[in-house]
């Protein structure tokens, strides 16, 4: 036997089955990246869905801390600009920023105007980044710059309202305004709701508005979205803490509940009859006076 021409044989035969097994890989490997890829993406929407949880859970162990300090009496949703007292309440509002998409607005961006003049700033470890949703893509230019808005959480609106009133709002006024943790008998603090993160298109003051209209009697023909619409960043969910320290994802099932995301929104009512989210809202909420 040729020994030369038969290795040369057998390195041509091995080359041709390389190439082959080459492009085999190619494919295999093509397979596995289109497999891995919508992976790593579902990957990355918990990380941050699991992010912002852990900063509503913080921001409500801020709160619940801030109410055992004060003899139970909590802090306000919101301040209430305009009313007769508001300079001398509204420093127990959680925050007084007043977000928008508007460069010259200070409270859009800087932490020293809104977060750190609230009574919960100590209470936070003055943390600024707690305050928001890592999947909140909102930002305000300044000055030809990209600067991220400071707040992605509102809170109930009926617990402290608006300086301890229901600021004129005759669906707030039919139903229960809770000024001390001790009062959240009913729902009851595993069921409600204190910081929610609400949509970067709609967020404006510290509150989130849930309108009861419709919980009581019952008639889900009129339920209605009245100035907030919740976050929607985590897998079609937000993130809710609650009164007795634990948070949760709650995923929406009525794409009503969720139309596109379009910064800047401007929004009044929004009729939504039968929408069971609205339900779920109302029952984590508050309760008929």
């Amino acid at each position: 036997m040729d020994m030369q021409n038969s290795t040369r044989l057998g390195a041509s035969s091995h080359a041709a089955f390389t190439l082959i097994d080459l492009l085999v890989v190619v494919v295999l490997l093509a397979l596995l990246v289109a497999t891995i890829l919508p992976a790593l993406a579902k990957t990355s929407l918990s990380s941050k869905a699991s992010q912002c949880l852990s900063n509503n859970r913080l921001l409500c162990a801020a709160w619940r801390t801030y109410a055992d300090d004060s003899r139970d009496l909590i802090l306000y949703a919101s301040d209430n600009p305009g009313a007769p007292n508001d300079a001398a309440l509204s420093r127990y509002a959680w925050v007084t920023d007043h977000l928008d998409y508007f460069g010259g607005n200070r409270g859009d961006w800087d932490i020293n105007v809104g977060l750190a003049t609230g009574q919960l700033w100590p209470y936070t470890g003055m943390s600024a980044a707690i305050y928001r949703c890592p999947s909140d893509p909102s930002f305000v230019v300044v000055d030809g710059l990209a600067k991220p808005r400071v707040r992605s959480f509102s809170m109930n609106l009926y617990l402290g309202g608006y300086d301890g009133t229901d600021g004129g709002w005759t669906f707030v006024s039919i139903s229960k305004l809770f000024l001390k943790s001790t009062e959240l008998t009913d729902p009851g603090p595993s069921k409600t709701f204190v910081f929610t993160d609400e949509r970067p298109d709609f967020i404006n003051w510290g509150n989130f508005f849930v309108d009861m209209v419709g919980y009581s009697p019952p008639n889900p023909a009129i339920y209605e979205f009245t100035a907030d619409l919740p976050g929607m960043f985590h897998n079609v969910g937000g993130s809710f803490s609650f009164a007795d320290g634990h948070a949760e994802i709650h995923h929406w099932t009525d794409p009503r509940t969720t139309p596109p995301y379009s910064p800047p929104a401007s929004f009044g009512y929004m009729a939504v009859p039968g929408d069971p989210d609205v339900a779920w809202l109302q029952d984590k909420a508050t309760r008929p006076k």
